[in-house]
C-alpha cells in the first residue's frame, strides 16, 4: 500500500537513491532539506520539498541525515557531525511526539562504526558497542531514534556498512585513483571492511517500510566482508589496473588524526537479522558488486556520428560523434514517458558532481519551441545551458538541442517504444566538442569518458526508479 513518507538527508548519496526506490512503489515522498532550490535540482519533480520536520500526518519516516564523517575531527567538525545525526534525530522524534497524527514507522540510519574496532571477531546485532568517537556517535544516534518506540512507532536502526554505488561514497573516493594507477592499500590492509551494494541498501529500506518484523538494530551489510587489501585488489582487477601502493598508517594518522582510526580499524559484520527476515541480496559477492558498478549493462557507446538526422540545426553545426544507450525498463510506456518528459526529473538522473539546477520557471510546458535554462558544472567550471525542444511526440519521441552551452553541437533524441508491459528507452546524442581539432583531442581525453559516466549514472537511477532493466535483444534494438 502506498505510504506518505518523510525523508531526511534526502539530497545525500543514500537519500537520492532511496527516494527513487520509494517512488517505484508509489509512495508519496516529502523531503526535509536545508536548501530547497538545490534540492529540487538533485531530486527531480516527483517529490515535495520542505525545510520543516513535517511529520504530522505522515505514515512513515526514513531518517538518513548526517554530515560526512571522513576528515579531521576538529572540535567544530565533531559538533557538526553529532548535530547532523544525534541532534537532528532528537528534533525529529520531538516533532513526532508533538504531532497530532503520528507516523507508525521510523527507519533510521546508523553505521557499523557502532562496533568500534572489532578485529577478526564476527559481529552480529547482539555484539556490544565499541569504543571511540564513531561508536559513541552511533550509540547516541540510535538512542535518540529509540525514543520514538514508546510513542507507538515501529523503530528500526539500520547499521550500514561501506556503500558501493555509482558516483558517490567509496567508489567516488577510491575508483578514480585506481583508474589512474594510484590505487593504494590503507595501512597493512588486514582490517575488515563490511560493504554493501547501493541496490541492496535501497531494497532493505523499501522492505523495512512494508515488513512489520523490521525493528531494532539491523546490520545492513553484504554477507561477505573483506579485508581492505582484498577490496583494493578486486577493484584493481575489475578496472584492469594494478594496486601496488600502500598508505602507511602513520601517514593517515598525521593527515587525519583520530579519524584515521575509522580507516585502519575494521568490523567483520554479519547481517544475521536480514537473513532471519528472508532478505535476498542481489549482490552478495564483492566482485559481482564491483563489476556491476564499473561495467554495468546498458553502458553507453560512443563512436563516429555517421549519417546525422536531417535538421537545420545539424546542417549548420554538424556532429562528429554519436552517443547511444538503449535500456529495457520494467514499467509501461505511459509511466516511463511521463517521468522522462518532466524536465525537472533530469536532476534525479544526473550525477551530483554535475550540480544540475533548472533556472527556468517550473513546471515547464513541454512543446516544440519550448526553451529550458539550467546550470551545470563541468569539473570546477560552472556552465549555463539552454535547450530548445525540436520535436515533441508524446509517447514516442522528443528531441532537444543545445541553443547555448559548452558544445559546438548537441542534438539529443529520446525514443520510447512499448514492449509488452515494458518500455524500450533509447538515447541518441549527436554532438561535437568545441574548439575544432583541439575539441577532438578533448573528446578523447575527457568528454567521451565524462559522458559515459553520466549516462551510466542515468541507467542506474532508472533501474532504481523503475526496477530491473537490461539491454534489449539485438532484434529489439533494431526496431526501437
Amino acid at each position: 500500500m502506498p505510504l506518505n513518507v518523510l525523508v531526511t538527508g534526502a539530497t545525500g548519496f543514500l537519500g537520492r537513491a532511496v527516494i527513487l526506490r520509494l517512488r517505484r512503489d508509489g509512495h508519496r515522498v516529502t523531503c526535509h532539506v536545508r536548501r530547497p532550490a538545490r534540492a529540487r535540482g538533485l531530486l527531480g519533480g516527483e517529490v515535495e520539498i520542505t525545510t520543516e520536520l513535517a511529520v504530522d500526518g505522515k505514515d512513515a519516516v526514513v531518517n538518513l541525515a548526517g554530515a560526512p564523517i571522513i576528515g579531521r575531527w576538529t572540535a567544530a567538525r565533531r559538533a557538526e557531525i553529532m548535530g547532523s545525526r544525534i541532534g537532528l534525530t532528537r528534533s525529529l522524534v520531538d516533532a513526532i511526539a508533538a504531532a497530532r497524527t503520528r507516523p507508525s514507522v521510523l527507519l533510521s540510519a546508523s553505521a557499523v562504526g557502532y562496533y568500534g574496532d572489532g578485529g577478526d571477531e564476527e559481529l552480529d546485532e547482539d555484539a556490544p558497542a565499541g569504543r571511540g568517537f564513531a561508536a559513541s556517535l552511533c550509540r547516541g544516534w540510535e538512542d535518540e531514534a529509540a525514543r520514538a518506540a514508546p510513542l507507538g512507532l515501529r523503530v528500526a536502526c539500520l547499521r550500514i556498512g561501506i556503500v558501493l554505488g555509482p558516483e558517490g561514497g567509496f567508489m567516488a573516493k577510491v575508483a578514480p585513483g585506481v583508474r589512474a594507477g594510484l590505487g593504494a592499500v590503507l595501512g597493512d590492509g588486514r582490517q575488515w571492511t563490511s560493504w554493501v551494494h547501493l541496490a541492496d541498501v535501497v531494497e532493505a529500506f523499501a522492505q523495512g517500510l512494508a515488513d512489520a518484523r523490521f525493528r531494532g538494530p539491523i546490520n545492513l551489510v553484504a554477507p561477505a566482508p573483506a579485508r581492505n587489501r582484498e577490496i583494493m585488489a578486486t577493484l584493481g582487477r575489475v578496472l584492469r589496473r594494478p594496486v601496488l601502493l600502500r598508505v602507511p598508517a602513520v601517514a593517515l594518522r598525521v593527515a587525519l588524526g583520530e579519524a584515521a582510526g575509522m580507516l585502519l580499524a575494521g568490523q567483520r559484520v554479519q547481517p544475521r537479522r536480514l537473513g532471519e527476515l528472508g532478505f535476498r541480496f542481489r549482490f552478495a559477492a564483492l566482485e559481482d558488486a564491483l563489476r556491476d558498478l564499473c561495467a554495468p549493462e546498458g553502458t553507453a557507446t560512443i563512436g563516429p556520428a555517421g549519417d546525422v538526422p536531417i535538421s537545420a540545426y545539424l546542417r549548420e553545426r554538424g556532429a562528429r560523434r554519436l552517443l547511444r544507450q538503449t535500456l529495457l525498463v520494467d514499467a509501461p510506456l505511459d509511466e516511463v514517458f511521463t517521468f522522462f518528459a518532466n524536465a525537472e526529473n533530469l536532476g534525479a538522473l544526473t550525477p551530483p558532481g554535475v550540480s544540475f539546477d533548472i533556472k527556468s520557471p517550473t513546471p515547464i510546458d513541454m512543446r516544440v519551441g519550448a526553451t529550458i535554462d539550467y546550470a551545470i558544472r563541468l569539473g570546477l567550471l560552472p556552465i549555463r545551458w539552454r535547450s530548445t525542444i525540436e520535436k515533441w511526440e508524446p509517447g514516442r519521441v522528443f528531441i532537444d538541442s543545445q541553443a547555448s552551452g559548452p558544445y559546438r553541437s548537441w542534438w539529443h533524441e529520446h525514443h520510447f517504444r512499448a514492449m509488452g508491459q515494458r518500455t524500450v528507452v533509447e538515447d541518441r546524442v549527436y554532438y561535437s566538442a568545441p574548439l575544432g581539432p583541439l575539441g577532438s583531442i578533448l573528446d578523447r581525453l575527457f568528454v567521451a569518458r565524462s559522458l559515459r559516466r553520466i549516462f551510466q549514472f542515468r541507467a542506474a537511477a532508472v533501474r532504481l526508479r523503475f526496477g530491473e532493466l537490461r539491454e534489449p535483444p539485438p532484434n529489439e534494438v533494431a526496431r526501437a
